[in-house]
């Protein structure tokens, strides 16, 4: 089912309306009422040309079975936002809420010794947000980032938006682009 269908018009209002002669008016969002790390998230948004708007749910999400059930879809539909240690260096991984990141795959992709999970500090000093409200854009620099390959089976996947109360509908093709990301199999394969 498309999930816009289930959602209703709320998910596809845009941040840029088309001009009469078919080029993007990126007006600044209104911003008003979201937390700081949303509304940086949000302004970064439209800049890219992204039509889904950053929206407050009415629980926090830090989680994608939580996420899943407050926006009535399936687990899978969730892009996790994970941020790992590769030898010290942030990488983003954004993974299907359906399954875990395998780190020994990750380390193979981006040709690190070791990946483990970042803590609280190493997250919020790589993309000054909270774990739980990690967002795929609005960080201090642009992070490497791995987009999971399962999120292609969804029309339209959720990610965080800066903050655990906030997300944001997108589609696989559209986090490539805003991320510059790498597409790959990130899922933990059955022993």
């Amino acid at each position: 089912m498309d999930q816009h269908a289930a959602r209703g018009d709320e998910t596809t209002a845009p941040h840029a309306h088309v001009n009469a002669d078919g080029t993007l008016n990126l007006a600044a969002p209104d911003v008003t009422g979201l937390h700081p790390n949303a509304a940086n998230v949000a302004r970064a948004l439209a800049r890219l040309g992204v039509a889904g708007e950053v929206r407050e749910l009415d629980a926090r999400a830090a989680t994608a079975a939580a996420a899943a059930e407050l926006l009535g879809i399936e687990v899978g539909a969730v892009a996790n936002s994970l941020v790992f240690d590769a030898d010290g260096e942030p990488l983003l991984v954004m993974t299907s809420g359906a399954h875990r990141a395998d780190v020994l795959a990750l380390a193979g992709l981006v040709g690190a010794s070791r990946v483990r999970r970042g803590d609280a500090g190493f997250v919020r000093a790589a993309t000054g947000q909270p774990i739980g409200g990690v967002a795929p854009v609005g960080h201090p620099r642009p992070l490497r980032t791995i987009v999971d390959v399962d999120l292609a089976r969804y029309d339209v996947v959720w990610a965080a938006g800066g903050h655990p109360h906030y997300v944001f509908p997108t589609t696989y093709d559209e986090l490539l682009r805003i991320t510059a990301g790498e597409a790959a199999e990130v899922g933990e394969q059955p022993a």
